[in-house]
């Protein structure tokens, strides 16, 4: 999806529409969860701090996140896709790998069935989305950014070799300005530079990843599309409007817990770790977790856990806090948890 919660914001209220709309909360503590392209013309972009945004771009229309709204519009979305195949693997809310070898619509080529998946979310949402059509999920996930916002973009098989030749490390999903910049000090620029690169030698310098990037640099990735992936965690964090002791944060313990036991899948998968997370005002990261014997089974009994888990935070009484998290982990199918019967009576 485009600029999705940018997007179902200027879709709701026409009087967003082709204005820079940024989607976060005012103030020094708050971070962008999203940004429109008339945003992005002024270098707006998620993860950076508000202020900043407000700097770059004087004029944005600040919105507070409604996650209420984006997974109304993501769940429509994701209806729209199991039309066409039942091998959907979403990402996130905005994002998902379809295998369509075996579609269900009728379609005789991938390309056409994007087209038509691009007209129906339109249709049925009033939200553009763009595609990427491949024969693998790296490829695809290059090609879906490659003619955004509302494109799609096709790399036949017989092109893949020479579409990704010249094609910038920077591209290949993974590769952050850290992993960039040590290539560029080993002159590795595009895939070019990779496959030509000792690959012994890459695999040395950067263990798995580097027999990783090499396959990729070729356009070898066999993961298969898989749409039952079970959940592993969830959570929920924020961040302080000023920096509080630890003896202050129960209320936003409470409140984030609450939030996490919310998100838990209406499933027969039970989390059986719970997880606090504590940023210092000098942002050292610090995790206490606890799995207790019998997995917490309703919100109040999840809540107390996480507000137990401070009481093993032993650091200086004077330390300052700026963001706090929950999260309920080690999910396990519930008949994974049952106890297992005797194999034998007793004599």
């Amino acid at each position: 999806m485009d600029a999705f919660y940018a997007s179902v914001e200027q879709r709701d209220d026409p009087a967003m529409r082709g204005k820079p709309v940024v989607v976060a909360w005012r103030g020094s503590r708050s971070v962008v969860c999203a940004a429109s392209y008339e945003a992005r013309k002024y270098g707006v972009r998620s993860a950076m701090p508000a202020l900043r945004a407000e700097r770059l771009c004087p004029d944005a229309i600040f919105v507070p996140p409604d996650f209420v709204r984006y997974r109304a519009a993501s769940k429509r979305v994701r209806e729209i896709l199991l039309r066409h195949t039942d091998l959907v693997e979403p990402l996130s809310l905005d994002e998902a790998y379809l295998d369509v070898t075996h579609a269900k619509s009728g379609f005789t080529s991938a390309t056409e069935i994007a087209k038509a998946i691009r007209a129906e979310i339109f249709e049925h949402t009033s939200l553009t989305a763009s595609a990427g059509v491949a024969p693998n999920k790296f490829l695809a996930k290059v090609a879906s950014d490659w003619s955004k916002p509302n494109g799609l973009f096709v790399i036949k098989p017989d092109r893949v070799a020479d579409f990704l030749a010249p094609l910038a490390v920077s591209r290949i999903p993974g590769v952050g300005k850290v992993m960039e910049a040590k290539l560029l000090e080993l002159r590795v620029r595009t895939c070019a530079d990779l496959r030509d690169f000792d690959a012994r030698e890459l695999e040395i310098r950067f263990g798995r990843f580097g027999k990783r990037l090499r396959e990729l640099s070729f356009g070898i990735d066999e993961r298969a599309v898989n749409p039952d992936q079970p959940v592993q965690s969830i959570s929920a964090e924020d961040t302080f409007e000023r920096d509080l002791p630890l003896a202050e944060i129960e209320p936003m313990i409470r409140r984030l817990a609450a939030k996490t036991w919310s998100q838990t899948p209406k499933t027969e998968r039970i989390g059986r770790t719970v997880v606090l997370k504590l940023k210092t005002s000098d942002f050292h990261i610090i995790t206490r977790s606890l799995t207790p014997a019998h997995p917490p089974r309703s919100e109040p009994e999840f809540v107390d856990i996480a507000v137990s888990l401070r009481d093993r935070v032993e650091l200086p009484p004077r330390t300052r806090y700026r963001l706090v998290g929950v999260g309920l982990g080690n999910f396990r199918d519930e008949r994974e948890l049952l106890p297992q019967a005797e194999l034998f009576d007793s004599p």
